[in-house]
């Protein structure tokens, strides 16, 4: 995996002031678009199109110091239509413009070339197990919501806080298969992971049973789901959990994520500060 998107990456070196097809990358990295845009997030804390862009944008920099191009030159040849466009995203990564750069010599920011290695540390290891499950759906409650990287999700918090007791009681009777018990369950999430990008969210449980008036649906197909369980504090180790998930187990593991929904079930100590989690990802076999 890791040899395959350092692979993906020289792709993109060579091909800055050319248009980048990401189902290209994915072909190069031998995974799917879906996966490799999530590794990708994952490993580099950045999406990819953001890194392509800083990248085009450095190499940019460098001609435009150099003075051998026009300045709408350069831009076309890094895929801005107009001096204005190049001007603008110009601004944004270097913080002046490229005329001004010019005519000074500014400094500029540099976005270093990315590659990706494996560090065998050997301290820690992940509880984990694969389950193929069929066919299921997801009832409760149901809101659109920001992608919270560290913390508590505001935005969450405040749905779970206005949800009904009674109701919420009465969802957890519906609970009929794994994971048991009220959980969260996260779809339609960007494959950037960028901060801020919305995703949908379920606070419900895992059930054949209809959904009762007033509660979402959703339907999810059968298919294998990778199980990972931690303690830790909360909600730090839970976010740890799922940034350790697609940074360490997947380059080592022969699976690639799938689309679906992410469905974790929390149980959180009385003193707040620690919890147990499980958490489900839908995956996929690599071919061999």
């Amino acid at each position: 995996m890791l040899e395959g998107l350092n692979q993906a990456m020289e792709h993109v070196e060579s091909h800055l002031d050319q248009p980048i097809d990401v189902a290209d990358l994915a072909r190069i990295a031998v995974t799917s678009e879906y996966h490799f845009r999530r590794m990708f997030s994952a490993l580099a804390g950045m999406p990819l199109s953001e890194y392509i862009r800083r990248r085009r944008l450095t190499v940019a920099g460098a001609e435009v110091l150099a003075g051998e191009r026009t300045l709408l030159d350069v831009g076309v040849r890094y895929g801005y239509r107009s001096g204005e466009a190049f001007a603008r995203a110009f601004r944004a990564v270097h913080g002046v413009g490229p005329g001004e750069a010019r005519r000074t010599g500014a400094a500029l920011r540099s976005q270093s070339r990315m590659s990706f290695r494996l560090v065998i540390e050997g301290s820690s290891s992940m509880r984990y197990r694969i389950v193929d499950k069929g066919a299921f759906c997801v009832v409760g409650g149901k809101v659109r919501v920001p992608l919270v990287h560290e913390g508590v999700n505001p935005a969450i918090a405040a749905f779970i806080r206005g949800m009904d007791p009674e109701a919420v009681r009465r969802l957890a009777e519906l609970s009929d298969q794994e994971p048991k018990g009220i959980v969260g369950v996260s779809d339609h999430i960007d494959p950037s992971r960028a901060e801020g990008t919305e995703l949908d969210y379920y606070h419900g449980v895992v059930t054949c049973a209809e959904a009762p008036a007033g509660m979402a649906a959703l339907d999810v197909p059968a298919g294998a789901w990778a199980v990972f369980e931690n303690s830790g504090a909360f909600p730090q180790a839970l976010q740890y959990l799922w940034r350790d998930v697609f940074t360490q187990w997947f380059p080592s593991n022969p699976y690639r994520s799938r689309p679906g929904p992410e469905i974790l079930r929390v149980r959180v100590f009385d003193d707040g500060a620690r919890a147990d989690a499980e958490l489900w990802i839908p995956v996929e076999r690599q071919a061999a």
